[in-house]
């Protein structure tokens, strides 16, 4: 099997989803486009005819972020007719799904280069639009009602460990909050944005640049303040969750030998990656057998991983996998940037996001040798993937 690295990634701006939110006027289509364009404008070592397929995911794959995404925006972005593309659908781990697969197809000789990425627009598509569950889901029992409600989950993960308190995730999410504020003030947050061009019929143009999701200065106190829409008297709210928001990533994966040919940077190198499933009335939970079956997978332990990016779907999820690891909720390893209860969560694009920052954090932190991106996903499972990072100070 062949090295596959993570060349660069890259996302646009977090948008609120609604019609107040500044890509209601905007096509996910072309948020996905924006991000094929910006990877190619940066990497002009990358002969446009070498990209071997383009896979996008999305959760909602109708309208304007269906028809085979993948195909249709490389169409739209200038890519040769000759690369090909598709769609992938695991709902939050769309995007992460998108690298594993195409990575996979790399390290087996399918191709050189991918580009792979997620988007998701909640605007035009909130989660669940048109679908159909079977009602023997519920009829045959074979899952709790609250399986296809994502805060209801989060609620039933509260019940299932009483120790991870309200006041325990509220903590933490204005810390996200407070950790992502001072995140762009350094400059960490902000290069690898896409600025893509908004339009609204009531202010006319502007330019999308900075996400619009986060709230810093959130406090503690102000959170405790929030009613908890999916329970009488419950403990998930708007303030200890990702928000509803529409955006797109995309990365550049290539085999290591390919990114040395070309001359494209490698930020990270795959080690290995697992999904797993659990019971969907929990889904907060699958990371915990992800990265177990991950860690087995690879040989590493948990004490060798220096860097964590989790998404933050709900402070709960993030706390019971902290929790069962045996890590502080204050861990400087953990989201050191913050993570999506202050940027957002446009579900299946989310998985890149983790890549790209903890790419980044890895050029700065040559005493890491290795990081891992991890998720809860919908209709419960887990995903969980393992990087080293090149520049690891033990290679020199």
């Amino acid at each position: 099997m062949r090295n596959v690295a993570f060349v660069e990634g890259v996302r646009t701006p977090f948008g609120k989803a609604g019609d107040k939110g500044m890509y209601a006027d905007t096509r996910a289509d072309d948020l996905v486009v924006k991000v094929i364009r910006e990877l190619l404008r940066r990497h002009p070592e990358l002969p446009p005819e070498r990209v071997g397929d383009v896979a996008i995911a999305a959760t909602t794959q109708t309208g304007d972020q269906g028809l085979t995404i993948g195909r249709t925006a490389a169409l739209l972005a200038g890519l040769p007719k000759s690369v090909p593309g598709f769609a992938i659908d695991r709902m939050c781990a769309g995007a992460m799904t998108a690298v594993t697969t195409t990575a996979g197809g790399i390290g087996f000789g399918a191709y050189d280069v991918v580009i792979a990425g997620g988007v998701e627009h909640m605007g035009h598509h909130p989660m669940g639009e048109g679908v159909d569950p079977n009602p023997r889901f519920l009829a045959d029992k074979l899952v709790d009602p609250s399986a296809l409600v994502m805060g209801r989950t989060a609620e039933n993960l509260h019940d299932r460990f009483p120790e991870i308190t309200r006041q325990r995730t509220d903590a933490y999410a204005a810390r996200s909050q407070e950790r992502f504020a001072d995140a762009v003030k350094a400059g960490k947050i902000g290069p690898e944005l896409v600025p893509v061009a908004i339009r609204s019929a009531e202010l006319g143009w502007g330019l999308a640049t900075e996400d619009e999701q986060p709230r810093p200065g959130t406090t503690v106190e102000q959170l405790a303040g929030l009613k908890t829409p999916f329970r009488p008297h419950g403990r998930i709210t708007a303030g200890n969750a990702a928000g509803l928001n529409d955006g797109a990533t995309g990365a550049i994966l290539a085999g290591e030998d390919t990114a040395r040919e070309l001359g494209l940077p490698v930020g990270m190198r795959l080690v290995g990656y697992s999904f797993a499933g659990v019971d969907p009335e929990v889904m907060g939970v699958g990371p915990v057998p992800a990265t177990e079956q991950a860690l087995a997978r690879t040989g590493l332990s948990i004490s060798d991983i220096g860097l964590f990016e989790i998404n933050e779907a709900f402070a709960v999820q993030v706390l019971a996998f902290l929790d069962h690891f045996g890590i502080s909720e204050n861990d400087e390893r953990v989201n050191p940037w913050g993570g999506a209860i202050a940027c957002g969560h446009p579900l299946a694009s989310s998985g890149v996001r983790l890549m790209t920052q903890l790419s980044r954090q890895f050029a700065e932190r040559p005493d890491v040798r290795y990081g891992m991106t991890t998720m809860c996903v919908g209709i419960g499972m887990g995903g969980t993937v393992i990087w080293e990072n090149p520049a690891w100070e033990g290679n020199k």
